[in-house]
């Protein structure tokens, strides 16, 4: 399975880049303690900092609510993933914890700043393509909605659009059945590549740890 960044979406943003992971030979379950304790611990510490800040005072978030706007996208009514993350914990909402695949997606989300997807590989087919979406691109997704793609980021095989920056598919979620996985981590686009990869092994080498398995990654820029 190969992936790559369409020429609308290069056009468009500049040094779009992202990490992409592939795993496979991994055991889904309930999250360890020690995942639950960083994701609940992190929230918290977090309330407090947002306390003081602005949303956009955060980097990560400033910078994806820019590229939503660069793409087409208005980051007010269709907010990056990770900004809705934040906006929980602002509301002592906490994320509760749902499996280890999630909750390790969800931590990693808050530290770095970024949204990030993982998927189900084995409910992917052919070759992926990330690009600004057009009319047909649409599907029921995680918040559930049926959620028009037109105009924004989406990741897409063979079988149409599945994932994005925005929300994901109900297609290709991962659950504890979930043996082969991809992740998607939508870096800034300002991040060095030697940072990107730094950061991406990083993720990877933690969520090896936590579900077994073997892992490959890759950063690619358009």
């Amino acid at each position: 399975m190969e992936i790559k960044i369409s020429s609308n979406l290069a056009s468009k943003v500049p040094d779009f880049k992202i990490g992409f992971i592939t795993y496979e030979n991994i055991e889904v379950g309930p999250s360890p303690q020690m995942v639950k304790g960083r994701l609940q611990l992190f929230q918290e510490a977090l309330f407090f900092d947002l306390e003081e800040k602005e949303l956009t005072d955060f980097p990560g978030i400033k910078e994806w609510r820019e590229i939503f706007k660069m793409t087409g996208t208005n980051p007010s009514r269709y907010r990056p993933s990770v900004e809705a993350l934040y906006r929980r914990v602002k509301k002592q909402n906490y994320l509760s914890p749902i499996h280890s695949a999630i909750d390790l997606n969800n931590f990693f989300s808050l530290l770095y700043e970024v949204p990030i997807g993982i998927y189900d590989a084995d409910a992917l087919s052919g070759d992926l393509s990330i690009k600004i979406g057009g009319s047909p691109d649409q599907y029921p997704g995680l918040n559930g909605r049926v959620n028009s793609m037109e105009n924004m980021i989406v990741s897409a095989d063979d079988d149409g659009a599945f994932g994005s920056p925005y929300v994901d598919s109900e297609r290709t979620k991962v659950t504890e059945d979930t043996k082969h996985a991809i992740q998607i981590i939508y870096l800034q686009a300002k991040t060095p590549i030697k940072e990107a990869k730094q950061l991406t092994k990083s993720l990877m080498d933690m969520f090896l740890e936590i579900h077994g398995g073997e892992g490959s990654f890759s950063v690619l820029e358009g």
